[in-house]
């Protein structure tokens, strides 16, 4: 693939690349379902987590509508449920930046490139993350599902962040994430750079499958690989000097 233009706007997903996620995610999606008679040591348990671990990324009432078709009110009934599990967490427990998250995003910065945070969760919980992790200040923007027609996997929130912070080009976008739906967000709103982020989420193999361009252990890797971007930038790459499991 040819080069492009100098990366102007970097997309992280939130969860497993940019904060820790301590099963906090699934856990949540556990009570959701518990809500709805599905509970631990069932087959139907065993059935909907299969699927909640696929489809990491996209909006919890997405998730929902697929593991209770032609039934929306159960589905708007686990998402709310989802989301009160969800703050109940963070409230107990805090959260924890990925290490080397928020130098990766300064470092950035300084270089003149925007950083948007883009998730799956409501803006609300957005706004309670970004508010615990004391993100406000260091990122440019950041995304829910509320903010645009259709979440991960379709492409809209990358090319809201894209038209939002005076992107020219999609050639100047890149996305850092560890989830198969954000890879196919990125992809599909024809991100130059689509770096699949080894330290959670989705296996590596996945995230090939749903096009990553490039793979970093970590997102402290994200700058040098923006960096060092140039007419070989949609190969396959490893960041240079770490090995990947």
């Amino acid at each position: 693939m040819s080069g492009g233009p100098a990366i102007s706007l970097a997309c992280f997903g939130l969860f497993g690349t940019a904060a820790q996620d301590d099963g906090m995610v699934e856990h949540a999606f556990a009570e959701a379902c518990a809500t709805q008679g599905i509970v631990p040591g069932t087959a139907d348990y065993a059935h909907h987590m299969v699927a909640v671990h696929q489809t990491l990324g996209e909006p919890p009432v997405d998730v929902f509508r697929g593991l209770f078709p032609g039934n929306p009110g159960r589905a708007e009934a686990a998402a709310l449920s989802f989301e009160r599990s969800f703050r109940a967490a963070i409230d107990r427990h805090g959260l924890t930046p990925v290490p080397g998250a928020r130098e990766a995003i300064e470092q950035l910065r300084e270089s003149d490139v925007r950083v948007c945070m883009i998730t799956g969760l409501s803006r609300r919980l957005l706004g309670i993350v970004l508010d615990t992790l004391g993100w406000w200040r260091i990122v440019d923007l950041a995304l829910s599902p509320e903010d645009v027609p259709r979440g991960c996997p379709w492409p809209d929130q990358m090319l809201a962040a894209m038209l939002r912070l005076g992107v020219e080009d999609v050639r100047e976008a890149a996305y850092a994430g560890s989830t198969a739906s954000g890879i196919r967000c990125g992809r599909r709103a024809g991100a130059r750079i689509v770096a699949g982020v080894l330290t959670g989420g989705h296996t590596r193999e996945r995230l090939r499958a749903a096009g990553a361009t490039h793979f970093i252990t970590d997102i402290s890797e994200f700058p040098a690989l923006l960096a060092e971007a140039g007419p070989d930038a949609g190969a396959p790459h490893i960041a240079p000097g770490r090995r990947v499991p």
